[in-house]
């Protein structure tokens, strides 16, 4: 806990959905974790199941923030929350802590990234309590039903290519190879590295789209949405700072990831089309919730008209 006494806060993070908050009290912090209020479907936003998957992973060896405390009771915030310690660390977006901000820092920061997914995806899933955290037969046709259904309610316009590409997953989908933990939004701007040499990861972030399925999936969006010198800037390439000299490319990313594994990436960019894909169904939803006025002062979901039909257009040449 952080003891007793007045207890101030604030909003920290970009999350769209469950919300963060910096906790503080008599000098010690910490981080409170919670889902939106009703009438949003609990399912989408378990902060039990959220807090589970990270005690699993602390017991494990990987970095994630250690839960202080979980609490189901409503009737305390209005929702379930839990409390995680703070960490003294970084996000990389444009630019890396100076320490860090090296050619040969960055190679290792980008290293550590890929090492970091490698390790969560080879754990042993009852040495960590989540053997039975999911069902992980089925999931990418899970993943193709849930998104084609869910796009026919979010957008508001026409987007062909949706249904299309959609059709295009189903018809090619690869075999699983193995079953692992999947994170579901695993890029750079999830993990936080520490801000000192030599560069390292110091915890992995944001785990409500976790579930046990398919592992190249979190390899298709890191791909997805690394930024690097070929990319083309769709909108969920966001950590622009790794176009600089020394962070590993896409296809580097992907080989040290099979050194990691030894999973086979010959089906990558199904992968790749699938995450851009879920991508556009997501940033679609934002886009019309700021086209009712639901998001007044958003710069970000205006960019979304052109936004959304490039990341289609981008699945789209993956696919062919």
């Amino acid at each position: 806990g952080i003891g007793i006494g007045p207890l101030s806060w604030q909003r920290i993070g970009d999350g769209q959905s469950n919300i963060t908050y910096l906790i503080e009290r008599g000098g010690r912090r910490a981080v409170l974790r919670r889902g939106p209020r009703p009438p949003l479907p609990r399912s989408t936003h378990d902060m039990m199941r959220e807090a589970r998957v990270q005690q699993g992973l602390g017991r494990v060896g990987v970095s994630v923030p250690k839960i202080l405390a979980v609490c189901a009771d409503e009737s305390v915030l209005g929702v379930p929350f839990y409390v995680m310690e703070h960490l003294d660390g970084e996000i990389i977006l444009d630019r890396a802590p100076a320490a860090i901000d090296t050619p040969h820092e960055r190679r290792a920061t980008s290293e550590a990234l890929v090492d970091t997914l490698a390790e969560m995806h080879n754990i042993d899933l009852e040495a960590a309590g989540l053997a039975d955290f999911g069902k992980p037969e089925g999931y990418l046709e899970r993943q193709v039903k849930t998104f084609t259904a869910l796009a026919s309610q979010v957008s508001q316009r026409s987007l062909p290519l949706v249904a299309e590409i959609g059709q295009w997953l189903d018809a090619h989908r690869p075999d699983t190879q193995r079953a692992a933990l999947v994170h579901g939004d695993y890029r750079l701007g999830n993990v936080m590295v520490h801000r000192d040499a030599p560069a390292r990861v110091a915890a992995v972030l944001d785990w409500e789209m976790a579930a046990l399925g398919d592992p190249l999936a979190d390899l298709g969006y890191l791909v997805a949405s690394y930024y690097d010198q070929t990319s083309q800037g769709t909108a969920i390439e966001i950590s622009t700072a790794t176009a600089r000299d020394g962070y590993l490319t896409r296809d580097e990313i992907a080989t040290r990831y099979v050194a990691g594994t030894g999973l086979s990436i010959d089906d990558l960019p199904w992968y790749q089309t699938l995450a851009l894909w879920k991508s556009s169904v997501f940033l679609e939803a934002i886009y019309t919730r700021w086209r009712r006025g639901e998001r007044p002062g958003d710069a970000f979901a205006p960019t979304l008209e052109d936004g959304v039909p490039q990341i289609l257009e981008v699945a789209r040449a993956l696919g062919r």
